[in-house]
Protein backbone atom coordinates (compact mmCIF):
# COMPACT_ATOMS: atom_id res chain seq x y z
CA UNK A 1 0.00 0.00 0.00
CA UNK A 2 1.35 3.81 -1.16
CA UNK A 3 2.24 4.80 2.01
CA UNK A 4 1.63 8.54 0.82
CA UNK A 5 -1.76 9.37 0.70
CA UNK A 6 -4.17 10.81 -1.90
CA UNK A 7 -6.00 13.86 -0.81
CA UNK A 8 -8.85 15.98 -2.76
CA UNK A 9 -11.35 18.68 -1.62
CA UNK A 10 -14.26 19.90 -3.42
CA UNK A 11 -17.55 21.87 -2.17
CA UNK A 12 -20.60 19.77 -2.21
CA UNK A 13 -23.66 19.57 0.02
CA UNK A 14 -23.26 22.98 1.04
CA UNK A 15 -19.94 22.20 2.64
CA UNK A 16 -15.89 21.66 2.14
CA UNK A 17 -15.91 17.70 1.54
CA UNK A 18 -12.13 16.41 1.42
CA UNK A 19 -11.47 13.07 0.93
CA UNK A 20 -8.05 11.08 1.92
CA UNK A 21 -6.76 7.62 0.59
CA UNK A 22 -4.30 5.14 0.49
CA UNK A 23 -3.96 2.88 -2.11
CA UNK A 24 -2.23 2.74 -6.17
CA UNK A 25 -6.08 2.98 -6.68
CA UNK A 26 -6.36 6.48 -4.46
CA UNK A 27 -6.51 9.47 -6.82
CA UNK A 28 -9.27 7.20 -9.45
CA UNK A 29 -11.28 6.26 -6.26
CA UNK A 30 -11.71 9.55 -4.70
CA UNK A 31 -12.98 10.64 -8.07
CA UNK A 32 -16.03 7.86 -7.95
CA UNK A 33 -16.62 8.76 -4.51
CA UNK A 34 -16.71 12.78 -5.63
CA UNK A 35 -19.18 11.65 -8.39
CA UNK A 36 -21.66 9.14 -5.68
CA UNK A 37 -21.86 12.71 -3.51
CA UNK A 38 -23.42 14.97 -6.48
CA UNK A 39 -25.02 12.38 -7.73
CA UNK A 40 -26.84 11.88 -4.39
CA UNK A 41 -26.96 15.62 -3.75
CA UNK A 42 -28.78 16.67 -7.06
CA UNK A 43 -31.49 13.87 -6.02
CA UNK A 44 -32.07 15.61 -2.77
CA UNK A 45 -31.10 18.89 -2.62
CA UNK A 46 -34.14 20.90 -0.87
CA UNK A 47 -32.50 24.37 -2.87
CA UNK A 48 -32.30 23.60 -6.53
CA UNK A 49 -34.99 24.26 -8.80
CA UNK A 50 -35.24 20.36 -9.81
CA UNK A 51 -34.79 17.60 -7.82
CA UNK A 52 -36.48 14.10 -6.01
CA UNK A 53 -37.21 16.47 -3.19
CA UNK A 54 -37.79 19.81 -4.55
CA UNK A 55 -40.53 17.42 -7.04
CA UNK A 56 -42.10 15.69 -3.54
CA UNK A 57 -42.49 18.80 -1.80
CA UNK A 58 -44.62 20.74 -5.18
CA UNK A 59 -46.61 17.50 -4.99
CA UNK A 60 -47.69 18.38 -1.70
CA UNK A 61 -51.27 17.69 -0.91
CA UNK A 62 -51.68 16.34 -4.28
CA UNK A 63 -50.15 13.47 -5.31
CA UNK A 64 -46.98 10.87 -4.97
CA UNK A 65 -44.01 11.19 -6.63
CA UNK A 66 -41.88 8.29 -7.48
CA UNK A 67 -38.11 8.53 -6.95
CA UNK A 68 -35.06 6.56 -6.71
CA UNK A 69 -33.94 4.09 -4.47
CA UNK A 70 -31.52 6.29 -2.62
CA UNK A 71 -34.06 8.99 -2.10
CA UNK A 72 -36.17 6.56 -0.92
CA UNK A 73 -34.09 4.53 1.65
CA UNK A 74 -33.11 8.25 2.99
CA UNK A 75 -36.73 9.06 3.53
CA UNK A 76 -37.54 5.97 4.87
CA UNK A 77 -34.70 5.83 8.00
CA UNK A 78 -35.52 9.63 8.28
CA UNK A 79 -39.05 8.63 9.22
CA UNK A 80 -37.51 5.81 11.83
CA UNK A 81 -35.76 8.50 13.46
CA UNK A 82 -38.66 10.79 13.74
CA UNK A 83 -40.53 8.19 15.17
CA UNK A 84 -38.10 6.85 17.90
CA UNK A 85 -37.10 10.33 18.64
CA UNK A 86 -41.25 11.87 18.62
CA UNK A 87 -40.82 14.43 16.28
CA UNK A 88 -37.51 15.63 17.54
CA UNK A 89 -35.92 14.94 14.50
CA UNK A 90 -38.22 15.58 12.05
CA UNK A 91 -37.82 15.82 8.25
CA UNK A 92 -40.91 17.70 6.88
CA UNK A 93 -39.06 20.73 9.18
CA UNK A 94 -38.63 22.43 5.69
CA UNK A 95 -41.57 24.98 5.98
CA UNK A 96 -39.87 26.41 9.77
CA UNK A 97 -36.10 26.35 7.83
CA UNK A 98 -37.45 28.32 4.61
CA UNK A 99 -39.25 30.64 7.84
CA UNK A 100 -36.12 31.45 9.30
CA UNK A 101 -33.86 31.14 6.34
CA UNK A 102 -30.60 30.87 8.31
CA UNK A 103 -27.88 30.34 6.48
CA UNK A 104 -29.56 32.64 4.00
CA UNK A 105 -29.43 36.29 3.31
CA UNK A 106 -32.77 36.26 4.25
CA UNK A 107 -32.32 35.14 7.74
CA UNK A 108 -34.74 36.43 10.20
CA UNK A 109 -36.80 35.84 13.52
CA UNK A 110 -40.21 35.54 12.61
CA UNK A 111 -43.43 36.76 13.61
CA UNK A 112 -45.45 34.30 16.22
CA UNK A 113 -48.36 33.74 13.81
CA UNK A 114 -46.20 32.58 10.90
CA UNK A 115 -44.19 30.12 13.42
CA UNK A 116 -47.51 29.00 14.70
CA UNK A 117 -49.07 28.57 10.36
CA UNK A 118 -45.30 26.81 9.92
CA UNK A 119 -45.72 24.24 12.61
CA UNK A 120 -48.84 23.23 11.56
CA UNK A 121 -46.89 21.81 8.49
CA UNK A 122 -44.18 19.89 10.63
CA UNK A 123 -45.31 16.55 11.25
CA UNK A 124 -43.81 13.37 9.93
CA UNK A 125 -46.50 11.27 10.36
CA UNK A 126 -48.28 12.94 7.10
CA UNK A 127 -45.80 11.45 4.82
CA UNK A 128 -47.34 8.34 3.17
CA UNK A 129 -44.55 5.79 1.32
CA UNK A 130 -45.63 3.52 -1.48
CA UNK A 131 -42.35 1.36 -1.14
CA UNK A 132 -43.52 -1.20 -4.10
CA UNK A 133 -43.15 1.93 -6.48
CA UNK A 134 -40.48 3.72 -4.16
CA UNK A 135 -43.09 6.63 -3.96
CA UNK A 136 -43.71 9.19 -1.67
CA UNK A 137 -46.54 12.24 -0.98
CA UNK A 138 -46.69 14.23 1.56
CA UNK A 139 -50.34 14.89 2.64
CA UNK A 140 -50.68 18.33 3.67
CA UNK A 141 -50.83 21.01 0.60
CA UNK A 142 -47.35 23.17 1.46
CA UNK A 143 -45.61 20.47 3.53
CA UNK A 144 -42.13 20.10 2.15
CA UNK A 145 -39.28 17.83 3.31
CA UNK A 146 -35.84 18.49 4.16
CA UNK A 147 -33.18 16.19 4.27
CA UNK A 148 -30.31 18.99 5.66
CA UNK A 149 -30.26 16.59 8.59
CA UNK A 150 -29.19 12.95 7.47
CA UNK A 151 -28.21 13.21 3.27
CA UNK A 152 -24.60 14.45 4.33
CA UNK A 153 -24.60 10.62 6.60
CA UNK A 154 -25.66 8.54 3.76
CA UNK A 155 -22.90 10.21 1.43
CA UNK A 156 -20.52 9.80 4.11
CA UNK A 157 -21.89 5.96 4.12
CA UNK A 158 -21.42 5.81 0.41
CA UNK A 159 -18.27 7.41 -0.05
CA UNK A 160 -16.71 4.79 2.08
CA UNK A 161 -18.44 2.25 -0.15
CA UNK A 162 -17.57 3.44 -2.86
CA UNK A 163 -13.82 3.58 -1.75
CA UNK A 164 -14.04 0.30 -0.65
CA UNK A 165 -15.33 -1.29 -4.02
CA UNK A 166 -12.41 0.58 -5.73
CA UNK A 167 -10.00 -1.29 -3.16
CA UNK A 168 -9.08 1.67 -0.85
CA UNK A 169 -8.88 -0.15 2.81
CA UNK A 170 -7.39 3.05 4.62
CA UNK A 171 -8.70 6.86 4.03
CA UNK A 172 -10.43 9.71 5.58
CA UNK A 173 -13.82 11.39 4.88
CA UNK A 174 -14.52 14.65 6.10
CA UNK A 175 -18.01 16.08 5.00
CA UNK A 176 -17.91 19.49 6.61
CA UNK A 177 -17.84 17.59 10.28
CA UNK A 178 -19.40 14.43 9.35
CA UNK A 179 -16.53 11.85 9.73
CA UNK A 180 -15.57 8.42 8.67
CA UNK A 181 -12.41 6.84 8.84
CA UNK A 182 -11.96 3.57 6.95
CA UNK A 183 -10.00 1.24 8.44
CA UNK A 184 -6.70 1.87 10.46
CA UNK A 185 -4.27 4.15 9.29
CA UNK A 186 -1.94 1.69 6.93
CA UNK A 187 0.30 1.20 9.72
CA UNK A 188 -2.23 -0.71 11.60
CA UNK A 189 -2.99 2.18 13.98
CA UNK A 190 -5.93 3.11 15.14
CA UNK A 191 -6.97 6.86 13.76
CA UNK A 192 -6.77 9.97 16.42
CA UNK A 193 -9.69 12.24 15.95
CA UNK A 194 -10.25 15.55 16.95
CA UNK A 195 -13.56 16.35 18.58
CA UNK A 196 -14.72 19.77 17.36
CA UNK A 197 -14.79 22.53 19.92
CA UNK A 198 -18.21 24.08 19.23
CA UNK A 199 -17.67 27.60 21.42
CA UNK A 200 -14.61 27.91 18.61
CA UNK A 201 -14.33 27.88 14.95
CA UNK A 202 -14.37 24.38 12.90
CA UNK A 203 -11.19 22.78 13.14
CA UNK A 204 -10.34 23.80 17.05
CA UNK A 205 -10.44 20.70 18.94
CA UNK A 206 -11.33 20.07 22.34
CA UNK A 207 -10.97 16.46 22.74
CA UNK A 208 -9.68 12.67 21.09
CA UNK A 209 -10.84 9.63 20.64
CA UNK A 210 -9.70 6.80 18.80
CA UNK A 211 -11.08 5.41 16.04
CA UNK A 212 -10.85 2.70 13.55
CA UNK A 213 -13.86 1.72 10.77
CA UNK A 214 -16.19 4.48 12.52
CA UNK A 215 -17.63 7.61 11.65
CA UNK A 216 -18.15 10.67 14.25
CA UNK A 217 -21.01 13.24 13.20
CA UNK A 218 -21.01 16.21 15.68
CA UNK A 219 -24.48 18.96 15.61
CA UNK A 220 -24.20 22.38 17.61
CA UNK A 221 -25.49 25.63 17.34
CA UNK A 222 -22.14 27.12 15.96
CA UNK A 223 -22.42 25.64 12.64
CA UNK A 224 -24.97 28.26 11.22
CA UNK A 225 -26.89 30.95 13.38
CA UNK A 226 -27.43 34.28 12.75
CA UNK A 227 -27.94 37.44 15.29
CA UNK A 228 -30.58 40.00 15.77
CA UNK A 229 -30.67 42.55 18.72
CA UNK A 230 -27.92 41.23 20.10
CA UNK A 231 -29.39 37.76 20.62
CA UNK A 232 -28.24 34.53 18.28
CA UNK A 233 -30.22 32.31 16.79
CA UNK A 234 -29.07 28.68 15.61
CA UNK A 235 -30.25 25.99 12.88
CA UNK A 236 -31.22 23.47 15.07
CA UNK A 237 -34.97 24.14 15.06
CA UNK A 238 -37.31 22.59 17.90
CA UNK A 239 -39.82 21.01 15.90
CA UNK A 240 -42.17 21.87 18.68
CA UNK A 241 -41.92 25.74 19.50
CA UNK A 242 -40.99 26.64 15.93
CA UNK A 243 -37.33 28.39 17.57
CA UNK A 244 -33.84 27.16 17.91
CA UNK A 245 -33.32 24.74 20.58
CA UNK A 246 -32.52 26.57 23.76
CA UNK A 247 -32.01 23.23 26.49
CA UNK A 248 -28.13 23.76 27.67
CA UNK A 249 -26.14 21.89 25.31
CA UNK A 250 -23.80 23.51 23.03
CA UNK A 251 -22.36 20.21 21.41
CA UNK A 252 -22.99 16.43 20.76
CA UNK A 253 -20.70 13.86 18.84
CA UNK A 254 -21.90 10.45 17.71
CA UNK A 255 -19.50 7.80 17.23
CA UNK A 256 -20.83 4.87 15.42
CA UNK A 257 -20.41 2.01 12.31
CA UNK A 258 -22.99 3.76 10.07
CA UNK A 259 -22.81 7.80 8.97
CA UNK A 260 -26.61 8.22 8.17
CA UNK A 261 -27.97 6.75 11.83
CA UNK A 262 -24.79 8.91 13.42
CA UNK A 263 -26.03 12.10 11.07
CA UNK A 264 -29.99 11.51 12.27
CA UNK A 265 -28.71 10.83 15.90
CA UNK A 266 -26.60 14.13 16.12
CA UNK A 267 -29.71 16.23 15.46
CA UNK A 268 -32.07 14.45 17.19
CA UNK A 269 -30.06 13.89 20.72
CA UNK A 270 -29.14 17.96 20.59
CA UNK A 271 -32.96 18.61 20.35
CA UNK A 272 -33.95 15.73 23.23
CA UNK A 273 -31.29 17.96 26.05
CA UNK A 274 -28.56 15.96 27.95
CA UNK A 275 -30.87 13.84 29.96
CA UNK A 276 -33.08 12.58 27.60
CA UNK A 277 -30.84 12.72 24.79
CA UNK A 278 -28.35 10.21 27.09
CA UNK A 279 -31.35 7.79 27.56
CA UNK A 280 -31.94 8.05 24.55
CA UNK A 281 -28.34 6.94 23.07
CA UNK A 282 -28.18 4.15 26.04
CA UNK A 283 -31.01 2.62 24.42
CA UNK A 284 -28.95 2.17 21.47
CA UNK A 285 -26.87 -0.74 20.36
CA UNK A 286 -23.11 0.41 19.55
CA UNK A 287 -23.36 4.02 19.73
CA UNK A 288 -21.80 6.30 22.02
CA UNK A 289 -21.87 9.84 22.30
CA UNK A 290 -19.96 13.43 24.26
CA UNK A 291 -22.70 15.75 25.30
CA UNK A 292 -20.73 19.68 25.57
CA UNK A 293 -22.99 21.94 27.94
CA UNK A 294 -22.79 25.72 27.73
CA UNK A 295 -20.97 25.83 31.00
CA UNK A 296 -17.54 23.83 29.13
CA UNK A 297 -19.40 20.58 30.71
CA UNK A 298 -18.82 16.97 28.95
CA UNK A 299 -20.72 14.34 29.82
CA UNK A 300 -20.04 11.00 27.80
CA UNK A 301 -22.18 7.67 27.26
CA UNK A 302 -20.72 4.38 28.96
CA UNK A 303 -19.16 2.94 26.32
CA UNK A 304 -16.46 5.89 25.07
CA UNK A 305 -13.82 4.67 27.13
CA UNK A 306 -13.14 1.92 24.79
CA UNK A 307 -11.78 5.09 22.22
CA UNK A 308 -9.30 6.21 24.60
CA UNK A 309 -11.40 9.70 24.99
CA UNK A 310 -9.16 12.28 26.19
CA UNK A 311 -9.82 16.28 26.76
CA UNK A 312 -7.00 17.97 25.44
CA UNK A 313 -8.46 21.83 26.36
CA UNK A 314 -8.50 22.36 30.15
CA UNK A 315 -11.57 24.87 29.95
CA UNK A 316 -13.72 21.79 29.58
CA UNK A 317 -14.37 19.35 32.40
CA UNK A 318 -16.32 16.25 32.92
CA UNK A 319 -19.61 16.55 34.90
CA UNK A 320 -21.49 13.24 36.13
CA UNK A 321 -24.45 11.99 34.52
Amino acid sequence: MDKKPVTKTNFMLDTLVRIQAFGSNASEAIDKAFNRINDIEKKMTAKADSSEVVEINKRAGEDFYKVSSDTFFVIKKSLQYSKSSKGKFDITVGPLVKLWGIGTDKARVPALDEIKEALELVDYNQVELKESENSVFLRKPGMSIDLGGIAKGYAADEVVKTLRENGIESGTVDLGGNIFVLGTKPDGKSWKIGLQNPFDTRGSIFATVEVADKTLVTSGPYERYFEENGKQYHHILDTYSGFPVENGLMGVTIISDSSIDADALSTAVFSLGLEDGMKFIEAQKNIDAVFVTIDYGVCTSLGIEKYNFEIIDRQFHIIKK
